[in-house]
């Protein structure tokens, strides 16, 4: 077992790069909503996150931290820190200054949080509320300008174990000394071991993997991606060729990405069947425009395909997935349901239908720690650096009906568009790309010949984790050589457009 953080979401935006930062430290961390009952079997410290709410709201959530102060240390960030302030005893009303963004902080006072802290660091406010009375014997340990309580400390007698509370985020980049901050909370406050690392998380997770499956057999459906990939060699290093994978072309795939995709888990030494069901999704797509119906439509044909194959094979009792850790966390509605989770996974419902228990070896893991076991294990960077692809892959990159002909072209214009990014040093800068195939047609000259063509829009974004993003500024030089090459080489395409929208308003995909 490992020492364990825990931080409890209060329904903030932020909650999960608090993880992140955790985790980057080396540290073992989970996030629950704070209506959930804290089990403080191996944990060594608590964070309160910060949240929507106003502390002053009927239905603003609390908790007992004076309880959790007599078993752990505490951080309170935002809005748990003037949850501190309002329950016992402080005053916590509407800001006069507007606090929200950049912020120097002064008069420190350099105890055990700000040990090695000094003024004028800079910090990122996002609060409507601010604390105008700590309770009594609390002492300020930071101010800024605008703000007398930036950061504080609770009394000595408060709990039996220290209470420090910030109203900025140290999570963000914008706080530059915020991992610091957190680390001397983790590390000397909490007496924190920094012991979770990728060499010992791929040696815990094979022997988890084969105490559970013993000599059973794994079926896994795989999609090339970083997840399912990473998972796979997890499960295949602990129970070899018990693992039975399959891959499914739905004809939906990038240009050439089946046979590539193929070839890559051959080298892995994965035990794979690929499937060749191109018709099968084409013939059920035709004259379907509805998004949300050709999503069910590919979830569905996905699904019984990967049951066909799978009730082929004998005796096999277990379903790997590559369920990531933000699939996992429960509803940012902290007055939701605590058993409420995400319920995306390409093969939602087959654990039920086929009798099968769920072996998940990332389930606690990000995206980019998911990466780093993957590197850890020698996986080639073909798989680990790969942009997000969407599950209905092609299917909802093209707007309206999907035909073989539309797919091709798309396939052709896309595979020019990454292939640039590629050349140009781009693609890593990239969070996401891609090329979406617009419904529209438009005139234009070839020659002397008038064309009547498709457009496509190019899309790029730059994101940490796809919960927002804004688009890539890519240079006008390296789109005008994009757009002349698409124009030129795939038959059909006439117009090139640039997408700038950002997430939110905007998603990453169009549909």
């Amino acid at each position: 077992m490992h020492d364990k953080i825990l931080i409890l979401d209060f329904g903030s935006q932020f909650t999960q790069l608090i993880a992140r930062n955790i985790r980057e430290l080396n540290i073992y961390c989970e996030i629950q909503p704070c209506t959930k009952p804290v089990d403080y079997t191996d944990l060594k410290g608590i964070i309160l996150s910060g949240s929507p709410f106003s502390v002053n709201d009927e239905l603003a959530p609390k908790v007992d931290v004076k309880a959790m102060a007599d078993k752990v240390p505490v951080l309170a960030v935002c809005y748990g820190a003037q949850l501190i302030a309002h329950l016992y005893g402080g005053e916590v009303g509407k800001s006069t200054h507007r606090e929200y963004g950049r912020a120097h902080l002064k008069d420190v006072v350099h105890n055990s949080l700000f040990a090695t802290i000094s003024d004028g660091s800079q910090v990122w406010m996002s609060h409507a509320d601010t604390i105008k009375k700590l309770p009594e014997g609390f002492e300020v340990i930071a101010k800024t300008e605008s703000i007398p309580v930036a950061a504080y400390k609770a009394s000595a007698d408060f709990a039996a174990n220290p209470v420090y509370a910030i109203q900025f985020h140290p999570e963000v980049t914008h706080t530059v000394d915020g991992r610091q901050l957190l680390k001397n909370f983790l590390v000397d406050i909490c007496s924190t071991k920094q012991d979770w690392t990728p060499s010992l998380f791929v040696e815990e997770t094979v022997a988890r993997i084969k105490e559970q499956v013993g000599d059973g057999k794994v079926v896994m459906a795989l999609s090339g991606g970083v997840d399912s990939t990473v998972a796979a060699t997890l499960i295949h290093k602990a129970i070899g060729d018990n693992l039975y994978c399959i891959f499914v072309d739905n004809g939906l795939l990038r240009k050439n990405e089946f046979e590539q995709v193929m070839e890559g888990y051959k080298h892995l030494g994965l035990n794979t069947k690929g499937i060749d069901a191109r018709q099968r999704f084409y013939k059920d797509l035709d004259g379907v425009s509805d998004p949300e119906t050709k999503r069910k439509i590919i979830g569905k044909l996905f699904i019984d395909i990967f049951q066909e194959e799978g009730t082929e094979l004998k005796d096999v009792h277990f379903l790997g997935q590559g369920t990531i850790y933000p699939d996992v966390i429960e509803s940012l509605s902290v007055h939701g349901p605590s058993a409420t989770i995400k319920s995306h996974h390409n093969v939602g419902g087959l654990p039920e239908k086929m009798n099968m228990k769920l072996v998940e070896p990332l389930r606690l893991l990000f995206k980019d720690e998911v990466r780093r076991i993957g590197r850890e294990m020698g996986i080639d960077d073909i798989f680990l650096s790969r942009h997000p692809f969407p599950g209905p892959g092609l299917g909802i990159r093209i707007l309206g009906a999907v035909s073989e002909e539309k797919v091709k072209m798309l396939q052709d214009a896309d595979a020019i568009y990454i292939q640039h990014l590629r050349d140009s040093g781009w693609y890593s800068k990239v969070w996401q790309a891609g090329t979406i195939l617009l419904p529209v047609q438009s005139v234009g000259v070839m020659g002397d010949e008038r064309t009547y063509e498709f457009t496509v829009a190019l899309r790029a974004v730059t994101s940490v984790d796809g919960m927002t993003a804004d688009w890539s500024h890519l240079p006008y030089e390296l789109l005008a050589q994009i757009s002349n090459d698409i124009i030129n080489q795939v038959k059909g395409i006439n117009r090139v457009v640039y997408d700038i929208s950002s997430k939110p308003p905007a998603t990453i995909e169009w549909e």
